[in-house]
């Protein structure tokens, strides 16, 4: 099956490096209580108290580690195997649609059950976990036929 919407195969480790980057600051921000003050700097907020197209003094650590995570995990979700066939293809469409299923499951939960500022965190959680979710279920089914042939 020809994929042609998949990078090749050698970024796949570049992605890695971006995600477990991002992941490892993104804890790290989180356990600050969001509270850096690293890359302060001006950027253009689209809109920001009742202003539209404003420009703003923000520390953009939490944008870039955001981006980090989005960055790699779509170059790592979307890089062609080593031995890209249609049993690939077929494992990559499964666990993107479980992943989907499995996200929103846990988003209807969290909607009926999680209230104030903590839903706010987990809709910010929300941006990544279905890449995660794609990406652990992928590489777990990808593992598993492994073992089942040996």
């Amino acid at each position: 099956m020809k994929a042609s919407y998949l990078l090749p195969h050698r970024f796949k480790l570049f992605g890695w490096i971006l995600f477990v980057i991002g992941l490892v600051l993104g804890i790290q921000l989180i356990a600050s209580g969001y509270e850096f003050d690293l890359l302060k700097v001006n950027v253009l907020s689209i809109y920001n108290d009742d202003m539209f197209f404003k420009i703003i003094e923000n520390s953009i650590i939490d944008e870039l580690v955001a981006l980090l995570i989005i960055i790699g995990g779509l170059i790592i979700g979307f890089t062609k195997e080593k031995v890209e066939d249609e049993f690939i293809y077929k494992l990559r469409i499964d666990s993107l649609v479980w992943a989907i299923i499995f996200n929103y499951v846990i988003l209807i939960f969290a909607i009926a059950f999680v209230y104030d500022f903590t839903f706010f965190d987990v809709l910010v959680f929300n941006m990544f976990t279905p890449l995660m979710f794609f990406i652990v279920r992928f590489n777990f089914l990808k593992l598993k036929s492994i073992i089942n042939e040996e």
